[in-house]
């Protein structure tokens, strides 16, 4: 598999479903790329299994997690939030997956920090941003740790906010669906260790979804994430989340460059709201 692919499955995969210089900082110095949380709480954890499309058969080949508490970071109050993703062995098969992702956001969920420890495919790589927000610009100090152990720093100073895999997924549960119209899409750039990119939440509207336990069904709303690259559109994620106050993504389609695979809610416990959602 190419690297450019390889690259763009884990960043999908990872999606699901993520020293820093801010903590020097006033809180009210990142409040501009923030904004107000009313989706979850300290406490939440996620789980989720993952499936393969094979020979036109959806199999079981992985899970993952995520949880969210709220922790102190350089003596600020912070949400800390990590993403685990485990692949078995039907999926080591095709592709071996070991993902496990940090990231710490303020109050306000403007992202301070992110790092992605990865092995996805025949490599093994890391990745870290620090966001800092000198006279309310967003700016980024870039950092991969490659497969064959070299380091690669960047920094960016990028026109507006700019999020990671991980920041993007808190910020977008905050959406005030009721405004948006079927169509209708919200800029949302990502960044990695190395990388800038184009992309941008489409709303699809509202879908009923059952589960694939085929007892659990959730009114949905459902966005499309999209990745501008080569100067193309690529449809990464299509994910569906509870239309309701918590905005819980309960499944996700994902478009791999070497095949499609989905993701399925399993379980939930600290939620901030109540699951308004549930289709009896």
């Amino acid at each position: 598999m190419e690297r450019s692919e390889q690259r763009k499955a884990g960043r999908a995969a990872s999606i699901l479903l993520l020293g820093c210089l801010l903590a020097l900082l006033p809180l009210g110095a990142a409040a501009q790329c923030g904004i107000e949380n009313t989706a979850f709480k300290s406490g939440e954890f996620i789980s989720y299994d993952l499936y393969f499309n094979w020979k036109f058969v959806w199999v079981k080949v992985g899970t993952a997690s995520m949880s969210t508490v709220q922790s102190n970071y350089k003596g600020k109050q912070a949400f800390r939030t990590s993403l685990i993703t485990r692949g078995n062995n039907k999926l080591d098969n095709m592709f071996i997956m070991r993902d496990t992702l940090l990231c710490y956001n303020d109050l306000s969920i403007s992202p301070l920090y992110f790092r992605k420890g990865a092995r996805e495919g025949s490599r093994y790589y890391v990745d870290e941003i620090w966001y800092t927000y000198p006279s309310g610009r967003c700016h980024l100090k870039q950092h991969q740790i490659t497969s064959s152990g070299e380091h690669l720093w960047k920094e960016t100073t990028p026109p507006g906010c700019t999020y990671d895999m991980m920041s993007i997924y808190l910020r977008a549960r905050n959406f005030d669906a009721s405004k948006l119209k079927k169509g209708e899409k919200i800029a949302m750039p990502i960044a990695d260790g190395r990388h800038l990119t184009n992309s941008w939440l489409t709303y699809r509207g509202k879908e009923n979804v059952a589960m694939k336990n085929g007892k659990d069904k959730f009114r949905c709303l459902v966005f499309s994430f999209i990745e501008r690259e080569d100067g193309k559109d690529h449809e990464l994620i299509r994910f569906f989340i509870t239309d309701d106050k918590n905005h819980l993504p309960v499944r996700l389609d994902m478009f791999l460059s070497f095949g499609s695979a989905k993701a399925y809610l399993t379980g939930y416990r600290g939620l901030r709201n109540e699951m308004e959602s549930r289709v009896k």
